[in-house]
């Protein structure tokens, strides 16, 4: 408070308003408006010794206004309202003010209304609500205290890592322990905690630990795109916690050196073999944590969350979230990309572009700038396999493909019974039903060049040379027109060596008829 009574004493002295506002450490022009309302309120030196500093000040600057006028908020009602997603003071105090004027009485002024609002929160030590809303956010870390497991078989110690849950505004807590903490176990722990909570957070708040951010800089952060189409699954966005920030997920923080103390070091003693065995008995400390009273006011952890937070938590959606991991593929000559050992295609008029694959444990979808392009079964068994889809073909390859051996039979009986018999042959002769298939075309189309009956004769022509001929020996036919020669029914006579080229005949062997 400006202390009037060292200024008009210093006055009195002579002392300039300049030396006087040094004196009294305030400015001059307050100097000047205190000498200025003396001299209209006739106030000299020295004063009544009765006068204290804050009778001057009520002389000097009354109160336009009676303080009795002005009607007292709810601060209890309106500590109530905060709590609530979306609500502020400013929008409190313009009810309140609305609230005044229909009451015909006065309201404070909104500097002094919050003045007064945090006056009471420090005197009752409820500041939880104002840095808190109920079902805003949920704080998710592993925690630095591993747990203990043994093989059951060596008694070897086996690492459990802790996966600890917090929603800020009840201190409500969720624990679970992993043998890894790889994607798998961190979708894992968000789905089972979600359930436990039987909701969820509209802002998940992790650290930048590289199962939930790919890459973080002081400007932008990536969330990796497993965690955040989990995230979008349930309705809910990742805000990670800024570099070197551990208050921006405080509670998390907290809760992970009491579920340290409360819950690890608790069963630190106990042997467990399994995981499962480990995760009850911390589920059973878990619930002793959360029902544990508060020492400072009433209720629990689980009281608050059950009262005042379940409620307001985003409902689980129909169906939990199935864990998929993304890589990126290039698209085969083949139209195909290859993803754990399997081939998949893709519309051929995409090959050699980049695509991104995403897998769960049934699905196999390919994606193109964010657009769907292909979705397939996952293939298991033996590596090596192709999931194809006709559609996906260029339209040459998609008419191959509609052939089969019936098909090409039925074909080759409209020709003829001997060009079946020689199509049965070519596809009984290759190993794959499927390797046969060019040549049986190859040889049915020739009925286009030749005529249907050339190629039946052909056939026949063939069969009498080699009870399985091929493809090769029906064209050599057809090309040296044979198939147009008669065979002849006479028998073969022999005549003189030179009737058959370079062959010396029988007689040069000796041989006697006339024997």
């Amino acid at each position: 408070m400006t202390n009037y009574l060292e200024i008009l004493r210093l006055h009195s002295l002579g002392v300039s308003e300049r030396s006087i506002a040094a004196s009294v450490s305030c400015s001059r022009n307050t100097v000047s408006i205190v000498l200025k309302r003396a001299v209209e309120e006739k106030l000299h030196w020295p004063l009544p010794e009765s006068m204290s500093n804050q009778m001057i000040k009520e002389r000097f600057f009354p109160d336009n206004v009676s303080s009795s006028l002005y009607k007292s908020p709810d601060f209890e009602h309106i500590h109530g309202e905060l709590a609530k997603s979306g609500v502020t003071l400013s929008l409190l105090w313009h009810e309140y003010s609305e609230a005044c004027r229909d009451a015909g009485s006065i309201p404070y002024k909104y500097s002094r209304f919050c003045e007064l609002y945090h006056n009471y929160s420090n005197k009752t030590k409820a500041t939880m609500r104002i840095q808190h809303k109920p079902a805003e956010k949920l704080e998710v870390d592993w925690a630095g205290q591993t747990a203990t497991i043994r093989d059951n078989l060596t008694g070897e110690p086996i690492k459990a890592y802790v996966f600890v849950a917090v929603l800020p505004y009840s201190g409500y807590a969720y624990v679970e322990a992993f043998l890894r903490m790889d994607m798998d176990s961190w979708i894992q722990a968000h789905t089972n905690c979600f359930a436990f909570m039987n909701g969820v957070a509209k802002i998940l708040v992790p650290d930048n630990l590289k199962t939930g951010v790919e890459h973080v800089s002081w400007f932008s952060t990536t969330i990796n795109r497993t965690y955040n189409e989990m995230a979008m699954h349930y309705s809910s966005v990742v805000i990670p916690a800024r570099i070197r920030r551990p208050k921006d997920k405080a509670s998390a923080e907290g809760a992970v050196g009491v579920i340290s103390t409360w819950i690890l070091a608790a069963i630190r003693n106990q042997t467990y073999f399994t995981l499962t065995e480990l995760n009850q008995a911390i589920r059973m400390r878990l619930k002793e944590y959360n029902a544990k009273p508060f020492q400072k006011k009433e209720g629990s952890r689980e009281s608050v969350f059950l009262e005042e937070e379940q409620g307001l938590l985003i409902p689980l959606p129909f169906e939990p979230y199935e864990l998929a991991l993304w890589n990126k593929a290039m698209v085969q000559f083949n139209y195909h990309v290859y993803y754990d050992k399997m081939y998949y295609s893709v519309p051929y008029e995409y090959i050699k572009y980049q695509v991104d694959v995403r897998a769960t444990a049934k699905l196999i979808e390919v994606f193109y700038k964010a657009h769907r392009i292909a979705a397939h079964p996952r293939k298991q068994g033996k590596p090596g396999q192709y999931q194809t889809l006709v559609e996906h073909m260029p339209e040459q390859h998609q008419k191959y493909q509609e052939w089969s051996s019936e098909r090409i039979l039925n074909w080759a009986q409209q020709v003829g019974a001997n060009t079946a018999v020689v199509v049965k042959a070519i596809l009984d002769s290759s190993r794959v039903e499927q390797q046969g298939y060019r040549a049986c075309l190859a040889l049915l189309k020739s009925a286009d060049k030749y005529t249907s009956l050339r190629l039946e004769n052909a056939c026949l022509r063939a069969l009498s040379y080699n009870p399985n001929p091929g493809y090769k020996l029906v064209q050599s036919i057809l090309k040296s027109g044979v198939d147009q020669v008669a065979p002849s029914d006479k028998p073969r006579t022999e005549t003189s060596s030179a009737a058959f080229g370079l062959t010396r005949g029988a007689a040069y062997y000796g041989r006697n008829d006339n024997e």
